[in-house]
């Protein structure tokens, strides 16, 4: 999934979370309002497409992979 398509499943979220490596970005897009591009730049990975896994669940998306927020965020 590319760019166009990655941004497409943002639509209809009020948090994100990503993972990139130990680091996690949170974004409250109720308070935040980030460029396409700054979407894009955090959701993709070094291959151009969406990182895996990404999992929504409600309004909540979690792209990547981060243990500790998967307990937090899933339970």
């Amino acid at each position: 999934m590319g760019a166009e398509e990655a941004l497409k499943v943002v639509e209809g979220v009020s948090q994100v979370y990503i993972a990139k490596g130990k680091k996690v970005v949170h974004l409250d897009l109720r308070k935040e309002s980030p460029t396409a591009e700054e979407l894009a730049k955090l959701l993709l990975g070094p291959t151009g497409n969406l990182r895996a896994p990404t999992i929504r669940r409600g309004k909540t998306l979690l792209v990547g992979f981060h243990e500790e927020t998967y307990e937090n965020v899933l339970s």
